[in-house]
């Protein structure tokens, strides 16, 4: 079954438009990514400095090739100054869906 990613991460005032670039490169990467449903940010309308974002991969084993690829590490040595606190992360495996 598949398992779903809810990554909610706080970025600082003022280094919106930088994580913004950030995860629109990262985004474009993943797409190749075997195994990998779907990867979707979000922000916040109310609050622009929260982004969360929806991974949907096929199973446990993509999930662990993601954290492992070269751009993954990138991503995380990219963000790291302008996250404002670490990110919550939740991970979720499928029951069932239509």
């Amino acid at each position: 079954m598949a398992i779903t990613v809810i990554a909610k991460l706080k970025v600082k005032a003022g280094s919106e438009a930088d994580f913004e670039a950030a995860a629109r490169e990262m985004i474009a990467k993943v797409a190749g990514e075997a195994g990998t449903m779907s990867y979707i940010l979000h922000k916040d309308v109310r609050n622009p400095a929260n982004f969360v974002y929806y991974e949907v991969y096929q199973d446990q084993a993509a999930l662990d090739a993601h954290g492992k690829t070269d751009h993954m590490k990138a991503f995380g040595g990219k963000i790291g100054a302008l996250l404002d606190g670490r990110p919550e992360i939740t991970v979720l495996s499928e029951i069932a869906h239509k």
